[in-house]
Parts: structure tokens; C-alpha cells; sequence
């Protein structure tokens, strides 16, 4: 039973979890993250395949007979930030940092590895995906792109995330979508400069990009259904040196977020034509420069529900919550999700008090639930590939 073997399991993947906090790395290069994930699972007697998506990792283990598979995926990289704690463990890398708990999700995902490579209580076969780079570089794109599901066929695939202000081992699972699509965008407008005293002799291309700013924020109110979440936002705007002098050109970038699909195209497409209308009004000349990021995160029904009845039985205290409001963040486990039915949950991380929410210079992991992440794992194979 797992129970039985957590509580000599999980201090050796708590320390796992340390070193790789101590020693992070960005995107498309968790070299050493890598090696000591394919080493662990080699160790464990799995079938090991490295270098998918350049340094991605993905291990079968089957039991029984049964025809079934499901994937379990966690992520590998850092963030580009400088830590801020003193802690034994603290990053030993300027500028770079586990700020998001990608170092626990691996280190679960391992523990849950070796638990059913010792315990073998399913019927079929698991993949465990590491994957990298899922810090805007879409990592997970590119293993699907480079096969994955082809080379390893999967009914489901299911992820997981820690969330900073839930009840520290509780569970959030929402069916339907779960993160936004995001794109990025860069737009630079060309006028013609002159003295501020004889703007007749100019072309504005402050007055133009302000003009930009408001149109674009009509594309949410006044384009978009009131019952669809959208966010358009200007968050650049870059012109000019000098009081006295209107600027030759000026740059502006934002990014554009949503949960479906076709408003993400919409949204794109509707950028486009008020650009080219600003254009013509003001007799500028802009180059926009658009971004397609990540697509939705979507949850498939079938996964959702397995997903849902594994939490009620492994949360702490029982707490999982249900029909959690999406998050505007973005996740490229999307990418995943858009191939295989998919359910991508939260597992709670505690209060965030003292800035250590995600993505904060004082965030860290909370090893209290490693053994509860490790548990829903494992429950979770025994569930979707029952005997």
C-alpha cells in the first residue's frame, strides 16, 4: 500500500526536490535535471527515453495485461530570477531560480515512479512525462511535435500545479477550462518627427498610439460576448526624449489572454484590422509584430472526473474544490491537452504570506505535500487502469 511506503519515500524525494532547487536551470537546458531524472528512473528498472524536446524524459512502466495507458506530466525549468532566501537549499545560480515549484512537481512525479514500480497495483501502462522548458518557450509543443503521443499512444494525460492560497495538500479541479490562451504583441509606429510648437508639420505618432491604446480596449467591451473572459492590455509605451519634440516613432507592446479558442482568433484578427485602421486615420506606418502563445488549458470531462474522485480520497482533510474559477495564467500543458483528453489540477502549496506566491523572489516549495502529491499519483494510475 502506498501508505505504507511514504513515509520512507518521501524524505529521499523531499531531498531530491532540494538539490534541484539548489541547482535550477532554464528552458531547453535542464541538463543536469534531466541526467538525475533518467538516472532515478533507470535505477527504478523503467523503460527510459531522454533528449525528447532536447532535454525531456519520458519512462513506461507496465503491469498486467490490460491495454489501457495514461500519462502523468510534471515540468523541469526555472525561471530567469534572483532568489531571495537564505535556506540551505537556495539557488547556487545568480539570476536563476525555482520560483514556480517546478522542482517539486518533479520530484513527485518520482516518487509516485518508484511507489508503483514497487507497488505494480494497475493493469496497463503509464508514461511519465518531464518535460521542459514550460516557461514560455512551449516545451510541451515541442515534444508534441517531436511524437510524443505517437511514440507513446495514451488514452488521457493528466498534470499537475501547485497553488500558493489553497489549504496546503487541499485540491482544486475544474472541468472545462482551467488556464488562459495568451499571445504577445509588438507594434511600432512610424509618423514624422518635428518641433512640438508646429505639430501641422508633423505626423503624431504619440496621438496615433494613444488613439491605438483606447481602440484596443473596445475590442473586449464592445467586440467580445459579456459572457466570455477576455483581457486586452497595453502594457509598453515607448516615444520620445524631449518636451519639445514630437517623436519619429514610438512602440507599444501588451498581451492578449482567453479561454477559447476561436475569441483567442477573434481577438488576434480584430488587433490586425484596428492596426490597419489606425494607420489610414492618422497616416502613420505601423508594423505589428503578433505573438501566437499558448492555447487554453481545457479539461476533458472522462480525466476530470477520475481526477476529482483520486483528490476526494487522498486531500488533505478532504478539502478539494470544485469549479475553481480559471486562472488568467497560462500553461503549455495546453498543448497536451488539444491531442489527448486531458485534466491539468491544482494542489495546494498553503497560505502565501510573505510574498511567496508564484513567481516570487521568496517562493518555495512546501515539502508538506510531497507525500500527499505522491499518494494522488499513484491513486490516480491505480483508478484510471484499474485490475
Amino acid at each position: 500500500m502506498i501508505n505504507e511506503l511514504l513515509p520512507e519515500l518521501t524524505p529521499k524525494i523531499a531531498a531530491f526536490r532540494r538539490d534541484i532547487h539548489a541547482h535550477p536551470e532554464l528552458a531547453f537546458n535542464e541538463k543536469r535535471t534531466a541526467e538525475k531524472v533518467g538516472d532515478y528512473l533507470e535505477g527504478l528498472g523503467l523503460e527510459v527515453h531522454r533528449g525528447i524536446a532536447r532535454t525531456g524524459v519520458v519512462a513506461k512502466l507496465s503491469c498486467g495485461g490490460g491495454g489501457g495507458a495514461i500519462g502523468l506530466r510534471a515540468d523541469m525549468d526555472a525561471l530567469p530570477l534572483k532568489e531571495l532566501n537564505t535556506f540551505p537549499h537556495h539557488s547556487t545560480h545568480d539570476g536563476r531560480m525555482h520560483a514556480c515549484g517546478h522542482d517539486g512537481h518533479t520530484a513527485m512525479l518520482l516518487g509516485a515512479a518508484e511507489a508503483l514500480s514497487r507497488l505494480r497495483d494497475f493493469d496497463g501502462t503509464v508514461y511519465f512525462i518531464f518535460q521542459p522548458a514550460e516557461e514560455h518557450e512551449g516545451g510541451g509543443r515541442v515534444m508534441v511535435e517531436e511524437g510524443l503521443f505517437e511514440r507513446f499512444p495514451m488514452d488521457m494525460v493528466f498534470g499537475l500545479h501547485n497553488w500558493p492560497g489553497l489549504p496546503a495538500g487541499s485540491f482544486g479541479v475544474t472541468e472545462g477550462p482551467v488556464m488562459a490562451g495568451t499571445d504577445r504583441f509588438e507594434i511600432e509606429i512610424t509618423g514624422h518627427g518635428g518641433h512640438a510648437a508646429m505639430p501641422h508639420q508633423a505626423v503624431d505618432v504619440v496621438l496615433a498610439g494613444s488613439a491605438l491604446v483606447q481602440a484596443l480596449q473596445s475590442l473586449v467591451s464592445r467586440n467580445t460576448d459579456p459572457l466570455d473572459s477576455a483581457v486586452v492590455s497595453v502594457t509598453r509605451f515607448h516615444a520620445g526624449h524631449a518636451d519639445n519634440v514630437l517623436p519619429e516613432t514610438a512602440l507599444l507592446g501588451g498581451t492578449v489572454r482567453t479561454f477559447n479558442g476561436e475569441l483567442q482568433d477573434a481577438l488576434e484578427e480584430g488587433v490586425r484590422r484596428i492596426c490597419t485602421g489606425i494607420e489610414a486615420t492618422y497616416r502613420v506606418g505601423i508594423d505589428l509584430r503578433y505573438e501566437r502563445g499558448y492555447p487554453p488549458t481545457v479539461n476533458a470531462a472522462a480525466p476530470c472526473e477520475i481526477a476529482r474522485e483520486v483528490a476526494q480520497h487522498v486531500a488533505s482533510d478532504g478539502l478539494v474544490y470544485l469549479q475553481l474559477p480559471p486562472s488568467m495564467g497560462a500553461e503549455d500543458f495546453a498543448y497536451m491537452a488539444k491531442v489527448v483528453p486531458a485534466c491539468y489540477v491544482w494542489l495546494g502549496n498553503g497560505p502565501g504570506e510573505g510574498g511567496c506566491m508564484l513567481h516570487s523572489p521568496h517562493y518555495d516549495f512546501n515539502d508538506e505535500i510531497i507525500a500527499t502529491g505522491i499518494r494522488y499519483w499513484v491513486r490516480l494510475v491505480e483508478r484510471a487502469l484499474a485490475l
